[in-house]
């Protein structure tokens, strides 16, 4: 499988990780488009960080600090691919959880909310999506330590949200050994959503290609610089790890239940549904499962309790999950006399393609603005894919 692998023994930033990325061979285009379409045209350039050379990333973009709808508006306004914006969302919200946490509800964001956060953000979950990775596994995190001056006066490194995001996380990390910050908030939110799988559990791997992102500062001795590589994981399929949350609940609406599955999958769960079941004494009842990476766990239990007002829930924690070779294709249809790309979700196995899928967000979007059935879209694309592929020789007979 692909893996992406952090190495952040520097610390992270929403910019270097672009950089890292972009070095990798993400997307350039389709990253300065996500980036413009925030703040502006962005400069990426070559730099030589202690004798390195590394992609540096800026966005240009003034100074101004929005509260979390402003912030989701512009994200959702944005030129990136949706699986990146939907990506982003999430970022900004482990983001302003992060802050509640600090400075209480309602609280604004501070640094993080500037428009040059929002365009490393929609930036960085870009060139992500266009790497089309398996997975994402982060080494042990560089923090810095000290103290710097922020919107609230003077804080301790690493910087309270920073701690914070970490917290809701299971990545790893250490002090370093400068007296500055080296991972920002931002840095830290990007790692931690990016993150499916834990070091310890990839095994031998393979490097295969190595980028390097820059950030702004120069200082003499320790290169400032992002380590991502691409590596090699073993043979497709081998998966990755995911709780399992399960509650029953007998009392809860048809409309209740349709609103906490939302709910759920926005706060980042990987799957969740809601099961018939008969419960004691005869009554009818649903069991609702969720499945989620372990960093989400504690965050989706809140979410189950307040929504279902269950009084316990089941957690079945790291259980192996097979996962096939997905890969994301582009397709071209023609409908209603208008052209369309859509994206393709295709399971692989044994160099096959055995299942495919049309992306549903895209695929609803068409049949919303051309007023057609999302059976006819769906349906057009799948069969166009079908037949591209045949045409390749990949798809499985």
């Amino acid at each position: 499988m692909n893996t992406l692998l952090f190495d952040p023994f520097n610390g992270a930033a929403g910019d270097m990780i672009i950089g890292s990325l972009l070095d990798l061979g993400a997307d350039e285009g389709l990253v300065r488009a996500a980036m413009r379409s925030v703040v502006g045209e962005p400069t990426i350039e070559r730099v030589d960080r202690s004798g390195i050379r590394a992609v540096l990333v800026r966005a240009h973009a003034p100074v101004d600090h929005r509260t979390l709808d402003e912030v989701l508006d512009r994200v959702a306004g944005s030129d990136a691919p949706a699986p990146a914006r939907d990506m982003a969302r999430r970022v900004f919200l482990r983001i302003h959880r992060a802050e509640e946490s600090i400075h209480g509800e309602g609280a604004h964001f501070h640094e993080v909310g500037a428009d040059d956060a929002i365009a490393d953000v929609v930036g960085a979950c870009t060139a992500l999506h266009s790497l089309g990775v398996d997975n994402v596994a982060v080494l042990p995190v560089a923090l810095g330590r000290g103290f710097a001056v922020g919107s609230h006066g003077t804080f301790p490194i690493p910087a309270p949200a920073t701690v914070a995001v970490f917290a809701g996380s299971d990545l790893s990390t250490v002090s370093g050994e400068e007296e500055r910050e080296l991972c920002t908030p931002t840095g830290a939110a990007l790692l931690a959503e990016f993150s499916t799988v834990r070091p310890e559990d990839l095994g031998p791997v393979g490097i295969r290609a190595v980028g390097y992102g820059a950030g702004s500062r120069n200082p003499p001795g320790r290169p400032n610089v992002l380590r991502s590589m691409l590596v090699s994981t073993g043979e497709p399929g081998t998966g990755d790890r995911v709780d399992i949350l399960e509650t029953n609940v007998d009392d809860v609406t048809g409309e209740a239940l349709a609103y906490t599955l939302g709910r759920l999958m926005e706060e980042g769960a990987r799957d969740a549904s809601a099961v018939p079941a008969m419960m004691k004494k005869g009554r009818s009842g649903h069991l609702v499962r969720v499945v989620c990476h372990p960093d989400a766990t504690n965050r989706l239990v809140g979410v189950m309790a307040a929504e279902l007002g269950t009084l316990g829930i089941r957690c079945l924690p790291m259980v192996h999950r097979a996962v096939a070779e997905r890969t994301v294709e582009p397709v071209t249809v023609t409908l209603r006399g208008r052209e369309w790309t859509i994206d393709v979700k295709c399971g692989w196995s044994g160099g096959k393609i055995t299942s495919l899928k049309a992306e549903y967000e895209q695929a609803a979007a068409c049949a919303r603005d051309l007023g057609v059935p999302f059976r006819e879209v769906a349906g057009t694309v799948e069969a166009t894919a079908r037949r591209l592929f045949s045409e390749r020789g990949v798809l499985e007979p």
